[in-house]
């Protein structure tokens, strides 16, 4: 049994989230408990003295300035999550509807949002028994938090809505019921606080930001399977060079390169008649050690979002137990919104790359006639890997579309209150469909490597021994999904196949085990 992962506020991680969005249980810190409390005090105190505090005693948005009695507080917090469930659109996967649940619990287990301890444990309890709220992917706008999806989150919180539950969507009291749960009586500042904060925008993140580490990865030994295929030369990854401009990411992606080609016979030497390659082979350090920086910096940003108080108003007690309560902007996703339009932009480049390089293995007339045209003996009868490419650009120009900044856009809303606000739930869902176009991109980059490796193979009498110390881990990988393909077949299995290989991180996994990587 996995031992819970602790939460305190202040500790959770990229890796952290992904293990508890994929079955990894979950508890709170005891250590989280004494700052909880005081803020839950402190907010009973300020309801009992009728101070007007926004949220507690005021209304929403617009209503700011209406002040509620505190006879109907509860009844305030309720009407709030209710009337925010406005989800529409696709149903969020699972995955990420846990990762919100892990960010939302962690920021107010930090202490500064009023809740009280039974509100997280409860998020926590259904992690643990495997009830997943239903929430629809759009209608965040990333600037007072992700108000509508986690709505839907709290309806199941308190007995409404839908969930998931031992893989039957059912209505969220049943599903509390099924799981021996009761569902909360929001008390004061408990549903605006559930509502009011990150939690779609660094949930998704997290998980985007794995993926967008192991398809980095991937994409480096596919350009250097396509190097082997296409007899290109490894001279422009020598160390001497990326010490002259010393960005570190690129420094370490010709590094991990040098690596995988070490030993390969298919490689070019030095041959005056054949000094350099084209940019896509040439040129993978500069373009993928930049799309590195775009994933480290998402990663920063998340890292740090993920251990943040973002919900309004927050909560301080001092010392001496003076209470100040301070209206402001932590809600606001502008730094994640930036940060996922930045990855999906690095990405869009990464997906670029892998299609002209996928262009030039089965093109002879750009690779010189290394390789058959189309990668097929048969060419004319045959249409041989032709349409594979095909594919890999419609993503790429779908990825072009995309990767426009969905944080160049804002839209007042609340009675134009709340007059600017950062799409930043919008920039992480349009980075994770360009995320998943360029793990199938990549895929089919690595068929099409693999195929013309054969031919290179063939036509030097050798086999597999004669790639690289990581690419031929990479080529038994994807031989031992698909078969070198002697005639025209329907494509789209082995594309499949080929992607899967990219997508759960098994293509480098083993190569990084091969490396001593792991």
């Amino acid at each position: 049994m996995q031992q819970p992962l602790l939460i305190s506020g202040d500790k959770l991680k990229v890796d952290d989230v992904v293990a508890v969005a994929y079955g990894r249980p979950i508890a709170l810190d005891p250590a989280a408990l004494p700052a909880m409390e005081r803020s839950r005090a402190a907010v009973d105190q300020l309801v009992a003295e009728g101070r007007v505090v926004y949220g507690i005693t005021t209304g929403f948005g617009r209503f700011k300035d209406r002040v509620i009695s505190a006879d109907e507080v509860r009844q305030l917090q309720l009407n709030l999550v209710r009337s925010h469930a406005v989800g529409v659109g696709p149903d969020l996967p699972d995955p990420v509807v846990r990762a919100m649940m892990v960010a939302r619990a962690n920021t107010l287990a930090r202490g500064h949002s009023g809740v009280r301890p039974p509100v997280v444990q409860l998020l926590l309890d259904l992690l643990n028994a495997g009830v997943t709220p239903r929430i629809p992917a759009q209608g965040s706008l990333g600037a007072s938090g992700d108000l509508a999806p986690l709505a839907h989150l709290a309806l199941v919180l308190i007995g409404e809505g839908e969930a998931r539950a031992g893989g039957r969507l059912m209505p969220g009291g049943e599903a509390l019921a099924a799981a021996g749960l009761t569902p909360l009586e929001l008390e004061a500042k408990e549903g605006l606080a559930l509502l009011n904060g990150t939690a779609q925008m660094v949930g998704m993140g997290a998980l985007l930001v794995r993926r967008a580490i192991n398809l980095a990865l991937a994409a480096d030994i596919a350009a250097c399977l396509s190097l082997e295929a296409l007899h290109g030369t490894d001279r422009a990854y020598d160390p001497r060079v990326h010490a002259l401009r010393p960005h570190p990411r690129q420094i370490n992606c010709a590094d991990f390169l040098r690596r995988l080609l070490a030993g390969s016979r298919l490689i070019r030497r030095n041959d005056p008649s054949h000094v350099q390659d084209p940019y896509t082979l040439r040129c993978v350090p500069q373009v993928h050690g930049a799309v590195r920086d775009s994933i480290a910096y998402a990663q920063w940003v998340i890292d740090i979002e993920l251990n943040t108080v973002n919900d309004n108003p927050i909560i301080f007690v001092d010392d001496a137990g003076a209470i100040d309560v301070i209206s402001a902007g932590n809600f606001h996703g502008e730094p994640v919104a930036l940060a996922m339009d930045y990855v999906a932009l690095g990405l869009t480049e990464l997906g670029n790359m892998s299609e002209r390089r996928c262009a030039r293995l089965v093109d002879a007339d750009s690779n010189g006639g290394v390789l058959p045209m189309f990668l097929t003996d048969r060419g004319g009868l045959e249409s041989g890997l032709m349409m594979a490419q095909y594919t890999a650009a419609a993503l790429a120009s779908e990825n072009k579309v995309l990767a426009h900044p969905a944080s160049a856009d804002t839209i007042p809303t609340s009675a134009n209150v709340e007059d600017h606000v950062s799409m930043g739930a919008a920039a992480v869902r349009q980075a994770t469909q360009i995320l998943d176009h360029v793990e199938t991109i990549v895929g089919i980059e690595l068929l099409l490597a693999a195929q013309g490796i054969d031919f290179r193979c063939r036509e030097m009498g050798a086999d597999a021994d004669c790639l690289g110390e990581g690419t031929a881990v990479a080529y038994r990988l994807i031989r031992e999904q698909i078969p070198f393909l002697d005639c025209d077949v329907a494509l789209s299995p082995h594309i499949e196949s080929a992607r899967r290989l990219v997508a759960d991180g098994t293509i480098k996994r083993a190569v990084e085990e091969r490396l001593g990587m792991a």
